[in-house]
């Protein structure tokens, strides 16, 4: 079978699965709707929460950043396996024991306030909106590149799939789709990893063919990526970063606590009987998780070095890199990059029109690349495409070509998914149940909660097919967003007994306001051609300590905290039934069941 009908055959099939999952799963009750009735088992929870978490950054992104930044790159491993260590130790057990089914409803509860609730859900739909851009946008690419439709076409598709098994289903039927889509997304990770592992280096683990030796040589593998990548220009892989030390520690301390502070991952807790469940549940989700994430730097320098391979055949034989017979006539390029070329995510230009492809970093100022008649590179790669097309780089079957389009459509639609739940539970529970409509039955607060949800999966795909300017790195900015609002406020939720609703609703929107200043100024969009933004900025790049505005989610948290703190110590103190609340919260004498009620 050829590889269109082998994709369409692979993807089709899984589809089926998840919406015959959701039928079979599908909600009756509002706790099943919101919390899948909290009866998950920790280890199905903990395969949901893998899923739910590992997006089409994760699955697509993560190995092409790593592959590019090389040693920088492991930051994005820091800091977002970090945040799971985060959420198991400080967030899940006590606001699981809390017995709440959303994150805006325990704030407030505990800050005894419909305002700090108004707050927590624009927070959350500050954080979650800007998160599902990425995921639509990546459904798009990949339905586009795969299927062979347009990328408008690609986006109406995934809306349509998420609808069948989240609106139906909610949680209930999400988790455990969650669940079938995380064993599709490992496969689809792992298996052209081991192929990949064993063509390179013999060894079919991974994680250990990255320091195994590269076939043919006495050189390691990640020894091999250095040799070639420094003689074609480009920074050592293995210590070179482009960050300064100030910013990978804020950049892996926003991408912890806002893994720990992304609602989304948040609600996942809900769904456990027991506290205990939701600690082993967060354990489990970091076993799922570390195995995609212990194999993406393996994933990355293969990638790497293969598409090098591809374009220069010296790097295999061991001969000069810059000989013109070393790079390939782009009259005799492989078959996948005209596959690739036409998404135009690669991109050709015949620079010094000789024929042949010239890949090296045409930035360096050494004369040996003029010398070999260089006159700039000619291969644009984005990196998005390294771990999808890795397979194809490798000519491996069309099976697993296949199976990799089905992992990352998996890993956009189920983070999408639990995203939408978030917000839609946000509108239907918090805002509509929780403080304009009291009395409303469960009855239409369950119908309130799909149209909810209908309504939000239209308002992602409007976002996917046109996303706003400040689209570029939205996943990160997300991560910013949850960091710097909610974060704080559920750490002071739970370990302050004196914090009060005026500290928590001033720290919320200072965090926000602050990240969200610092992330629109520097995108421009504060800016008045001409003009300055408050006399403060003037337009210049990373204008605070040289701070990445991707970056500024620990800066806007400290300053969350801050704000909060100082404002409590100038208002009224918390009631002493609220601070006796938090202390039964932090004591381990057992849950409430999850139902929701005030």
């Amino acid at each position: 079978m050829g590889l269109q009908g082998m994709t369409y055959l692979v993807v089709g099939i899984t589809f089926a699965i998840y919406i015959g999952i959701a039928i079979w799963a599908r909600a009756g009750s509002t706790s099943e709707f919101y919390a899948a009735g909290g009866s998950v088992h920790p280890v199905l929870n903990g395969m949901a929460t893998g899923a739910d978490w590992m997006s089409a950054a994760s699955f697509i992104s993560m190995a092409g950043l790593i592959a590019f930044m090389g040693y920088g790159g492991c930051l994005f491993l820091m800091g977002w396996t970090g945040g799971y260590v985060l959420l198991a130790m400080l967030l899940a057990p006590y606001l699981r024991k809390f017995g709440k089914f959303t994150v805006p409803q325990f704030v407030g509860d505990r800050f005894y306030s419909k305002g700090a609730s108004t707050v927590a859900v624009i927070c959350l739909l500050a954080a979650s909106l800007t998160y599902i851009i990425g995921q639509m946008t990546g459904v798009g690419v990949a339905f586009s590149r795969f299927l062979g439709v347009s990328n408008t076409m690609g986006v109406y598709i995934g809306m349509a799939i998420v609808f069948m098994y989240a609106v139906f289903g909610g949680m209930k039927g999400i988790t455990y789709t969650q669940v079938a889509q995380y064993c599709v997304l490992i496969l689809a990770y792992t298996i052209p990893a081991i192929f990949i592992s064993m063509h390179l280096t013999g060894n079919p683990i991974p994680q250990l063919g990255l320091g195994s030796g590269f076939s043919g040589t006495d050189m390691t593998l990640l020894g091999k990526l250095d040799q070639v990548v420094t003689d074609l220009g480009f920074a050592q892989y293995t210590t070179a970063t482009r960050f300064s030390q100030l910013n990978v520690f804020v950049y892996t301390a926003s991408l912890m606590i806002g893994t720990a502070g992304l609602p989304h991952v948040i609600m996942r807790f809900f769904t456990v009987p027991k506290v205990k469940d939701a600690r082993s549940s967060a354990g489990w989700a970091l076993v799922f998780i570390a195995i995609l994430y212990t194999t993406a730097p393996a994933v990355a320098a293969m990638a790497r070095l293969n598409i090098h391979a591809t374009v220069n055949t010296a790097v295999l034989s061991g001969g000069d890199l810059l000989a013109p017979e070393s790079s390939i006539k782009f009259d005799d390029r492989p078959a996948w990059m005209d596959r690739w070329m036409v998404t135009g995510l690669l991109k050709f230009e015949d620079k010094n029109g000789d024929g042949r492809i010239q890949y090296y970093n045409d930035k360096s100022t050494d004369p040996k690349f003029a010398a070999a008649g260089w006159m700039g590179n000619e291969l644009n790669v984005n990196r998005d495409i390294m771990v999808l097309a890795n397979p194809e780089i490798a000519m491996l079957p069309n099976w697993v070509i296949a199976l990799v389009a089905a992992g990352g459509l998996a890993a956009a639609l189920s983070t999408a998914a639990g995203l939408l739940l978030a917000i839609s539970s946000a509108i239907s529970h918090d805002l509509l149940k929780g403080m304009w409509m009291p009395d409303m039955s469960e009855k239409n607060e369950l119908m309130a909660g799909k149209i909810a949800m209908a309504c939000s999966i239209v308002v992602a795909g409007y976002l996917g097919l046109n996303p706003p300017g400040f689209a570029a790195g939205t996943v990160a900015i997300a991560f910013g967003l949850a960091a710097s609002s909610l974060f704080p406020c559920l750490m002071m939720g739970i370990f302050s007994k004196t914090m009060n609703k005026q500290g928590a609703i001033a720290g919320m929107l200072a965090g926000l306001g602050i990240t969200m200043l610092y992330v629109f100024a520097h995108k421009g969009i504060l800016f008045i051609k001409g003009t300055e933004f408050l006399g403060l900025f003037g337009g210049k790049a990373n204008f605070f300590l040289g701070i990445e505005p991707n970056a500024f989610g620990a800066i806007g948290a400290v300053v969350n905290f801050a704000v909060a703190f100082a404002v409590n110590n100038m208002t009224p103190p918390v009631p002493e039934h609220i601070a006796q609340m938090v202390e039964d919260v932090r004591t381990p004498r057992g849950s409430k069941a999850v139902d929701g009620a005030h």
